[in-house]
């Protein structure tokens, strides 16, 4: 269960999910074709996942996420690539080793091909997603599906999420859009829940927090116990994910970046 926990984070750190029926919530379309004001080509993130319980550190993976211009198709795109690994002495245990891609159109910031290739304790899936936003139609490997015209993926969600202007939210406001994953359809959002300044493993931050609310399952709780800072600046890159499993807690923590597009302004101060 503990290096099955890993291997979610690890897969999905600052995805920021959320399944709901919400009538109150933004229209989805205001976020169709947002422009990328966050990241630029070349950035690199590092982050190292924690596992705690009853308040002592395992330092059990590393996440990794970076970006690239490239062309596909001809098209000018954002080549985002997001690893996790569980470090070496963990591997005889539950070995992880998982790498997920997005290409994304660099006008709209909407997928154009999504790959997932995952090997978890000798577990292994591929799936490739292309996504013809003429027809709206997402051709994989198992078939082709329907799907929205301003849907995401796992990877193309996490910089779609970076780009959300959080000056007109209120706290508590929920901050919708559409994900394709496994073959179907989610209706996702966050909620935003204000500014907030944390000490992380790496410095002191100025934030902007907000929570997805999660479905209960064999590792995650449910409701709203997932928490996610991200930078107070226009980078918006995520510092800190939290959530309570079901033995213990996971900590996903910023600890190293390079190429960031702007200053990075809310940090305070070292640890």
């Amino acid at each position: 269960m503990l290096l099955r926990s890993f291997a979610l984070l690890l897969s999905l750190a600052l995805v920021t999910m959320a399944f709901t029926n919400s009538r109150h919530q933004v229209s989805d379309s205001t976020f169709c074709g947002v422009r990328n004001t966050s990241f630029r080509d070349e950035e690199r993130i590092t982050y190292t996942v924690y596992y705690t319980v009853i308040g002592l550190y395992i330092n059990a993976g590393t996440a990794v996420f970076t970006t690239k211009l490239e062309r596909l198709n001809g098209k000018p795109v954002y080549h985002v690539v997001g690893t996790g690994v569980t470090h070496p002495s963990y591997d005889w245990v539950y070995r992880v080793r998982d790498r997920y891609e997005s290409y994304i159109d660099t006008t709209t910031m909407q997928p154009l091909r999504f790959v997932r290739n995952v090997d978890e304790g000798g577990y292994k899936i591929y799936q490739l997603y292309d996504f013809n936003k003429a027809t709206n139609i997402a051709t994989t490997t198992k078939g082709e599906y329907a799907v929205p015209a301003c849907v995401q993926d796992v990877m193309s969600s996490i910089y779609y999420a970076r780009n959300i202007d959080f000056s007109r939210y209120k706290t508590g406001d929920k901050i919708p859009f559409t994900m394709f994953l496994d073959y179907e359809n989610f209706n996702l959002f966050i909620r935003y829940l204000g500014k907030e300044t944390i000490k992380t493993r790496y410095g002191t931050f100025r934030t902007i927090k907000f929570s997805p609310l999660l479905v209960k399952g064999t590792i995650f709780e449910g409701g709203e116990g997932m928490t996610v800072w991200v930078t107070d600046d226009a980078n918006h890159i995520p510092v800190r994910i939290e959530s309570p499993i079901v033995v213990g807690k996971v900590k996903v923590d910023m600890m190293g970046y390079a190429n960031l597009r702007y200053p990075l302004s809310s940090f305070v101060k070292l640890r």
